[in-house]
């Protein structure tokens, strides 16, 4: 999908009131922002909005609180939050579209901002209930989407304001960069262009393997769902995680990649041992084979030496590279190396390099990598979903340039 829509510099925003959907999901622990990424992605927005003059709405979900009131998903760490960074009070309402959220939204002055309580506590949001999005539209004169990260959902505050709430809707600054670094890589990449699939499953994956395949010169797949595709070489994979539903897709797939002259790379060595760690992060005993080696009474749980080295060299004689998941369960120390030493290549790498979230994303900034890659995206979902070439409702939306 190639978007070219209208954002926040092509509307008359001083003095109006402009509702902006943000994605303000951020980690919590005990109560305490663990992450303040999404919030800080989503600044350049709201410093233009109230450096013109708007009155700003801020808006978020957070967590899964499947319509009820849950008072750990309140919003109010973002509030406190976003007041230490933008250096000015933003209050929180106590309701999404109740009596204080829509006195406070009237009250403010240009140049300042309130934030919503958090949009799923009412059951509406998920539904697109028209009814819901219009209150909402209600409070404003203009509708910025700017959370990437909810895009690939139809909900009342991601796409339900722009459909039912006659409002003038744009993106902002966030989803403009989101889709224009990644429709350019998709549209129109520097070559060689190389994407590098990993996570647990095949399925989740299915039809971004079948897209990517008519966009790239090289695709790698590591992680999990190597191993369906190394079953449908005729290879003994153990007790590997395996989908036996996928075998003949991953067999097409491999047949796809040859006629299109695609060199599908997947891993030749791979770490295993006798059963997946318990708890994920536990020491665990492991040994290196080749991948047609398998032992049938273990799995494989990461991709090994030879594997990274021809991953990365990959990697690093491209002009773009694409990468989405982890090579191994990452979240054990000694089954990291192998997404570590992707998130090395690509941090070492002179191409664009572009991250969709989730996992790797997280690999990218524990490790301090981040600042050296060219794009890490905030939406694991919705980039999965604009690799897959699918319409992102949250954005389809929008208006037209």
């Amino acid at each position: 999908m190639t978007y070219n829509k209208k954002n926040i510099e092509d509307v008359e925003v001083a003095g109006k009131r402009v509702l902006v959907r943000c994605d303000f999901n951020v980690p919590l622990k005990d109560g305490k922002i663990t992450s303040d990424k999404r919030i800080v992605e989503a600044l350049p927005t709201i410093k233009y909005l109230m450096g013109k003059g708007a009155k700003v709405i801020l808006c978020s979900h957070m967590g899964k609180p499947k319509g009820a009131v849950v008072p750990k998903y309140t919003l109010a760490p973002v509030a406190a939050r976003l007041t230490e960074l933008l250096g000015t009070t933003v209050e929180l309402a106590a309701d999404t579209i109740g009596p204080d959220a829509k006195a406070k939204a009237a009250a403010l002055k240009d140049g300042q901002a309130v934030l919503l309580e958090n949009t799923r506590f009412d059951p509406r949001e998920e539904k697109n209930d028209p009814e819901f999005a219009k209150e909402l539209a209600s409070m404003a004169d203009i509708f910025v989407n700017d959370a990437f990260g909810a895009a690939h959902r139809a909900h009342a505050s991601t796409a339900g304001v722009a459909q039912h709430g006659g409002l003038p809707a744009v993106c902002g600054y966030l989803i403009q960069k989101e889709i224009g670094v990644m429709g350019k890589a998709l549209s129109d990449p520097a070559r060689p262009f190389v994407a590098i699939l990993g996570g647990a499953k095949v399925a989740d994956k299915l039809n971004v393997i079948n897209n990517l395949l008519t966009k790239v010169d090289t695709l790698i797949i590591g992680g999990g769902m190597a191993y369906t595709f190394l079953k449908a070489k005729g290879y003994e994979i153990g007790t590997s995680l395996f989908d036996e539903t996928k075998v003949d897709y991953c067999r097409d797939m491999l047949a796809k990649a040859e006629e299109k002259g695609v060199k599908l790379l997947l891993p030749i060595d791979t770490v295993i041992a006798k059963s997946f760690p318990d708890p994920i992060d536990a020491e665990i005993e492991v040994a290196t084979v080749d991948s047609d080696k398998i032992p049938a009474d273990m799995m494989g749980l990461d991709i090994g030496e030879k594997t990274r080295v021809l991953f990365a060299d990959a990697a690093k004689a491209a002009k773009t590279v694409v990468w989405n998941g982890p090579m191994g369960v990452f979240e054990n120390p000694t089954l990291a190396k192998g997404t570590i030493s992707v998130a090395q290549a690509l941090a070492d790498s002179e191409a664009i390099t572009i991250v969709g979230g989730g996992d790797s994303a997280a690999a990218c900034e524990q490790l301090g990598f981040a600042s050296k890659i060219t794009h890490i995206s905030t939406g694991g979902g919705a980039s999965l979903e604009f690799l897959e070439g699918l319409e992102l409702p949250g954005i389809a939306c929008l208006e037209d340039k």
